[in-house]
């Protein structure tokens, strides 16, 4: 499987675990670089020197790359965060939520490869213009933040191939081989796998968050706090049922902060209390029906794309 995703990364296989918020510690991060992709750390929320710490563990529990995701909105961290893997000597960031031009040059000096999460063919032209590896192309199926103009991964990833010189992941409803088989068929050159990890044995994400995933279907998920700069898919549940009636009675974007401040998150996506706080989750939740080791979801889809591409060449067309 080589690309030139694989080839820009020194990994294995095309397969890019997302930046999750509240559980993208290091033992996932560890164990997606063991099997052959590319692990990410979530900076948010954690000071410089817990994500050193982290940035350690996770070395100490590979010898493969990995990486961290910055998001750029958090403004006040995002110097000392910009620190802790230029000292660490990460092999790439993922950067998402604003643009990387001032942090591109700094991280390039160090070695760092850097790759930019994008929701619009203008946003994909401008990382491309301002020196950016290589960016991610994430369609509104994808749990977590979301672009606001809700364009599908099937109609967002060619039209950035077609729009840009430097490669293209396909982000959003992938979750297995048939859909990493369809990014490579829209022109992507890998993917980035987010949902599909938190169901993972490694992956911190309390137990009940976990079922909820395997338990949903293709109806589960809700996109909230539809506002400039926001957009969140989560799990539909008695909190995002809160906030989004709150939104249909015409309350404000900071009338609405307290319902989905990160400590919600995290009381639900930690702690498990699911009915007191919200919880990530993209729409290819449908399709999982059970919680496996994170080798095993790039195993099968490594095994995957050999059955399906067999099948095809089989089609009379």
């Amino acid at each position: 499987m080589k690309s030139r995703i694989t080839e820009l990364l020194s990994i294995r296989y095309p397969i890019i675990e997302g930046g999750m918020v509240s559980i993208g510690d290091p033992e996932l991060a560890a164990a997606v670089s063991n099997a052959g992709g590319l692990g990410i750390i979530t900076a948010g929320g954690k000071s410089k020197g817990q994500l050193v710490q982290e940035i350690r563990l996770a070395g100490s529990l590979t010898d493969k790359p990995f990486g961290v995701n910055i998001a750029l909105n958090a403004r006040q961290q995002v110097g000392s965060y910009v620190e802790a893997v230029t000292q660490e000597k990460v092999s790439a960031v993922t950067t998402s939520a604003g643009s990387p031009e001032a942090i591109t040059g700094q991280l390039h000096a160090a070695g760092i490869k850097v790759i930019q999460v994008v929701a619009s063919v203008r946003h994909a032209k401008k990382a491309e213009s301002v020196g950016v590896d290589a960016v991610v192309a994430e369609g509104y199926e994808a749990g977590g933040h979301n672009g606001p103009d809700e364009t599908t991964t099937m109609v967002l990833v060619p039209q950035i191939v077609d729009a840009v010189k430097i490669p293209v992941i396909a982000a959003g409803g992938i979750g297995d081989a048939r859909g990493f088989l369809a990014a490579l068929a829209l022109g992507a050159e890998g993917v980035q796998i987010g949902t599909r990890f938190i169901a993972t044995n490694e992956c911190i994400a309390h137990q009940n968050y976990k079922q909820a995933i395997i338990q949903a279907d293709d109806t589960s998920t809700a996109l909230i706090v539809r506002r400039p700069g926001r957009f969140f898919r989560v799990l539909k549940g008695p909190w995002p049922q809160k906030v989004l009636e709150l939104e249909n009675a015409g309350a404000s974007t900071e009338q609405l902060l307290p319902y989905i401040a990160g400590e919600l998150n995290r009381k639900a996506a930690i702690d498990g209390d699911i009915e007191a706080g919200y919880l990530y989750c993209g729409q290819v939740a449908g399709m999982l029906k059970e919680v496996v080791p994170a080798k095993e979801v790039i195993d099968s889809i490594v095994k995957g794309v050999s059955v399906l591409r067999k099948r095809l060449m089989e089609v009379d067309l």
